[in-house]
């Protein structure tokens, strides 16, 4: 689905953009130069997140439950399958970050910089667990690798549980609505969230708090695959009137984002605009960039810590040497993303890697803190 790629491209960027534009001290002086830019960056970038929420909710429900029931044979090894292609790069990308965070920490004043990490505070994001047992992150946007993981397996718990709770085989008869039953539970849960886990920012380390994108996605696949074009439009309205329900009650610009996000992905998919194979050549970048850009994600943090380090050395100096040390970043992070696509992301997920990779997280660890 190539337009889905050059949509994660466009997000991935405006993240490592909103990031760009919030650490270190080069966004202070490249400031200077432009502002608006800069600033909207700042405050609104971190929108981009949503629609990656939206997007992994479309997925999901494409390769989970496409029909509305659950295609799963085994649950507990597809979680586990998703857990090791979540970690394989994530848990590399944290290596970098805390061997470059202790490389820089003399250079770099404030709190950008991660402190030195605990055995358990290492432990918990191997294990994905540092929002929910209270631990400082080791690099910036790592939570939304937990909240990924929490939703997939939501996810997969809803669309699981009827067949979960049936003791008999279903009749014939009843297996039309045994197909509507997954999809009403997440249209159940995603409204809740939208109505009620999502104005809880108690909850904002849990997948409850963000199911109501995720569940917009997930919808937004199923009605694209009506058949009829009134059943279609009918779901359309549905899904808009769920989402506008929720922002009357409490306006909210992320919820509004992913609310056009999953409206656009419906219209897109019935159109037939995600499958089209060949997109203008001013696209091939974004839609390359998509493709690694949970690589980008992870990697670009460190990235951006070194070139700060570095450009602080060097004394008082121009705005525009700030501002020619952030694109800089963003080339920089760009290479490195591109290089651990390569050699973590698109390996095929093994325990023997995924332990690896764990034991590579805390040594590091283990290293930068004696």
């Amino acid at each position: 689905m190539p337009l889905l790629d050059i949509a994660k491209g466009i997000a991935c960027a405006l993240i490592v953009g909103h990031h760009l534009s919030r650490y270190g001290t080069m966004p202070v002086g490249a400031f200077l130069l432009a502002p608006g830019l800069l600033g909207w960056l700042a405050d609104d970038g971190r929108l981009a997140v949503q629609v990656f929420l939206v997007i992994a909710g479309f997925l999901a429900a494409a390769s989970l439950a496409p029909d509305g029931v659950l295609r799963v044979d085994r649950p507990i090894a597809r979680i586990l399958q998703r857990y090791g292609r979540l970690v394989m790069p994530y848990m590399a990308a944290l290596t970098v970050c805390v061997l470059v965070a202790a490389f820089v920490r003399p250079w770099m004043a404030g709190d950008d910089v991660p402190a030195s990490p605990s055995i358990g505070q290492l432990l918990a994001h191997g294990l994905l667990m540092q929002d929910l047992l209270g631990y400082e992150a080791l690099s910036t946007g790592v939570w939304y690798v937990a909240i990924d993981f929490q939703l997939f397996v939501l996810a997969l718990t809803l669309m699981g549980l009827p067949a979960m709770l049936r003791r008999a085989p279903v009749p014939a008869a009843a297996v039309s609505r045994e197909r509507w039953t997954p999809v009403a539970l997440v249209l159940a849960v995603a409204t809740t969230s939208l109505v009620l886990f999502n104005r809880n920012a108690d909850l904002d380390g849990t997948a409850f708090y963000f199911f109501g994108a995720y569940g917009l996605g997930m919808l937004a696949f199923w009605i694209g695959r009506a058949t009829r074009a009134s059943t279609w439009r009918s779901a359309i309205v549905l899904l808009a009137l769920t989402g506008a329900a929720a922002l009357a009650i409490d306006w909210r610009s992320r919820i509004a984002t992913a609310l056009v996000g999953a409206l656009l992905i419906a219209v897109a998919q019935r159109r037939g605009w995600l499958s089209l194979g060949r997109w203008p050549d001013v696209a091939m970048p974004l839609q390359r960039l998509g493709r690694m850009s949970y690589s980008l994600f992870l990697i670009h943090f460190p990235v951006l810590l070194a070139t700060n380090a570095a450009v602080e050395q060097l004394g008082p100096h121009a705005a525009w040497i700030d501002a020619l040390g952030m694109a800089a970043t963003f080339g920089l992070s760009v290479g490195a993303a591109l290089l651990l696509y390569r050699a973590v992301e698109v390996r095929p997920a093994s325990w023997r890697a995924v332990a690896a990779l764990f034991a590579a997280l805390l040594v590091s660890g283990m290293l930068v803190a004696s």
